[in-house]
């Protein structure tokens, strides 16, 4: 059966570190040439994308492969075609399938189906490739933490379940500063908190969550298709936005980070964001790195 991406927990944490270890041999150049040549990946989006198509295409066609954009009208998962069937299909074309989609259940029956690696590009539940490859930046810019202190501010979304799922494979303090109303996954923090290694703790007080954060991270307080409840998530959620007051609770050198898209001046303040601790393009660039890797490690592995 082929190894697949449907959560961050799909993989130990000696494979997260081979990873890392591979997205830095592709962004050095050092790692094999052309690992994908001859290879098709079919790019399916029923979600708009801008970082998760580029870096994808991109990244398909540096390792020597190519990649089909498959949009939900060609598809139609579930509706027009039966999961199942849609991966039977697929299988028998590419090598591999990378999802963005909306419900998580799609992505783990595609992966239970297909005959090759599946990998999860966004669902509301989790976004797996994001955090991965915000792990390696975080890697980048600071090699020596050996448990960082991560400080999540903002909606209780697929991003805050995704650094969890994190932290239950490698070591973090991990502090999520949200609204009663916004919680992540109660399923998904429990399987973090049965890591000895990690440190989590949920709090309503964002200056509790960030007191002496080596990293600050924020997203966008209502994600892609919630946007009608953008006002009401804004006024639950206003004190949690990242600023200049609210940063100098962390370490002097802290890093600031937001998955993008952003919508400044709510979650983020534009000085912080354009600020020196600020390596949200860094972040953004490494999402072509970590998915090569990705990529490449799931075809060698299956």
């Amino acid at each position: 059966m082929a190894r697949s991406l449907t959560e961050i927990t799909d993989f130990s944490a000696d494979e997260i570190k081979e990873i890392m270890r591979m997205a830095g041999e592709m962004k050095t150049g050092q790692s094999a040439p052309r690992p994908l040549d001859g290879k098709a990946a079919a790019l399916i989006f029923a979600k708009p994308s801008l970082r998760t198509r580029v870096s994808f295409e991109v990244g398909v066609g540096q390792l020597g492969g190519s990649g089909l954009y498959i949009t939900d009208d060609e598809v139609g998962l579930g509706k027009r075609e039966s999961i199942a069937d849609v991966a039977e299909v697929l299988s028998r074309y590419v090598d591999l399938i990378m999802i963005r989609t909306f419900e998580h259940d799609h992505v783990v029956q595609l992966a239970k189906y297909a005959s090759v690696p599946v990998i999860n590009g966004l669902t509301d539940l989790v976004h797996p490739c994001q955090v991965l490859c915000d792990y390696f930046t975080i890697i980048e810019h600071r090699p020596k933490l050996e448990r960082p202190k991560v400080a999540y501010l903002g909606d209780g979304n697929n991003m805050a379940n995704s650094w969890l799922n994190l932290a239950a494979r490698i070591p973090l303090e991990l502090r999520i500063g949200t609204a009663s109303t916004t919680q992540p996954s109660d399923q998904i923090l429990n399987k973090a908190k049965a890591n000895g290694d990690s440190e989590i703790l949920v709090t309503d007080d964002p200056k509790e969550a960030i007191l002496g954060a080596d990293v600050v991270y924020t997203d966008v307080w209502a994600s892609m298709g919630q946007k009608n409840e953008s006002e009401i998530k804004s006024e639950i959620l206003e004190k949690y936005q990242v600023n200049s007051s609210l940063l100098a609770g962390a370490n002097p050198d802290c890093l600031v980070m937001h998955c993008l898209p952003a919508e400044r001046g709510r979650e983020i303040t534009d000085e912080v964001m354009d600020g020196p601790h600020s390596i949200v393009f860094d972040q953004a660039e490494n999402r072509l790195h970590g998915q090569k890797a990705i990529m490449v490690f799931l075809l060698t592995s299956s």
